[in-house]
């Protein structure tokens, strides 16, 4: 499971989600959408124009969302866990 968190500086639920996926053992790879450009066209090309962007990739599939989303972070490690 590969996991992305798209952000920006100074950002509460950022943070918050950052957070809450290290605190359930989910390991992410953080991209700054203020600095990429790239970034910033992939979150508005999936619908979104605030931060964070979460993209999940698994088993051939694509999953995101924005904002701070404990309850999909919890379904995340729950899942992670059933793949070690």
């Amino acid at each position: 499971m590969n996991v992305t968190v798209l952000t920006k500086p100074d950002c509460a639920q950022c943070d918050f989600t950052k957070s809450y996926l290290a605190n359930h053992g989910i390991g992410y790879d953080v991209v700054d959408i203020t600095v990429d450009v790239d970034a910033r066209q992939k979150a508005i090309d999936l619908g979104y124009f605030s931060a964070p962007v979460v993209v999940v990739e698994a088993d051939g599939q694509v999953v995101h969302w924005s904002g701070f989303k404990p309850d999909r972070i919890k379904a995340l490690g729950a899942e992670a866990g059933e793949q070690q």
